[in-house]
């Protein structure tokens, strides 16, 4: 435990970025990574933030969150500052009027703003390479507004807009994979990210830093008011989510597939969905749909990572 606590100073400043007296619920697992995030980055940091429960607990008038220069910006478009405050920062040490020295660009959002809302702009920064990061806190549906179905739900979990009934269970679609979507743009760095496993996010947070390019983060983010968990179990749920496979750990580093905290066989599904409210209707019919769609895109996941390191 000892080298354990050394390793941890080493590896992160004692300073919070994201600071104490926010308003976010009882157990926000969202609020926790965004703090990792902030704690790995460091002082030299810039963020531009979409609507959404991060930004709502983080500035609540005249009050903030916030020891780093911090935007707001719409719902859509904080993909779009960021780039803007990169663009405008290399201008500025090209004419002198800044020292050049590196300052993280940072922007964020939730599901709603990443896979909904924001996703063209957020396309567009990564396909025009600006040297930015660009983090979605995925809690799984609109929480800040009412607990609204995203594309980022999970099929058949039940949300205000996609409410369990006895015709239709619950979201009619599978979740969207936003982090293949960013792959696919062939961009130096994407990874997923978990507050329950804090030494792998941090590591992963500080490659794409010191990566030149745009870099793409998905963060697991337990809700407890929309998904109807216990508010003491969020960091037993992100490993759970990970043990059955529902939210794999994985970098893609200049097309190169890595699996982090690799699962030799996955624990059953049901383990992890019992734990919470907005699955409290599945049937074993839909457990077994959920669980075999897990099992096939964790072993398509094995297989990519297996076929770049052959060169495939």
């Amino acid at each position: 435990m000892e080298k354990l606590n050394v390793f941890a100073s080493r590896l992160l400043p004692k300073e919070d970025f994201v600071c104490a007296g926010h308003r976010a619920c009882q157990g926000c697992a969202e609020v926790l990574a965004m703090r990792l995030v902030h704690k790995a980055l460091g002082r030299n940091t810039i963020a531009a933030s979409a609507t959404g429960c991060m930004e709502i607990i983080s500035s609540p008038y005249p009050e903030t969150a916030w020891a780093i220069p911090w935007i707001h910006v719409a719902f859509e478009n904080s993909a779009s500052v960021a780039s803007g405050i990169e663009s405008a920062l290399k201008a500025l040490m090209r004419k002198g009027r800044l020292p050049k020295r590196k300052i993280n660009v940072i922007a964020y959002g939730g599901d709603g703003a990443t896979a909904d809302i924001g996703l063209q702009w957020i396309s567009g920064a990564m396909e025009r390479g600006h040297n930015m990061i660009y983090v979605c806190y995925d809690n799984e549906a609109y929480m800040n507004t009412g607990i609204q179905r995203s594309s980022s739900t999970p099929l058949h979990a039940s949300t205000t807009t996609s409410p369990a009934g006895k015709v239709v269970p619950g979201q009619q679609t599978w979740k969207k994979n936003v982090v293949e979507i960013m792959a696919a743009h062939s961009i130096p760095y994407v990874a997923t990210i978990n507050p329950s496993y804090p030494f792998d996010l941090v590591r992963k947070v500080q490659k794409a830093a010191a990566i030149e390019g745009p870099a793409y983060l998905h963060a697991y983010s337990c809700c407890p008011t929309g998904w109807g968990s216990r508010p003491e179990i969020g960091i037993q749920l992100g490993r759970l989510a990970v043990e059955t496979g529902i939210f794999p750990l994985y970098e893609v580093e200049n097309g190169q597939y890595r699996v982090q905290e690799k699962q030799e066989t996955l624990r059953p599904l049901k383990d992890y969905l019992k734990t919470q409210r907005r699955f409290r209707h599945f049937s074993e019919a839909m457990i077994a749909q959920s669980e075999q769609r897990v099992k096939k895109e964790y072993e398509l996941l094995l297989k990519k990572e297996q076929m770049t390191k052959e060169g495939v």
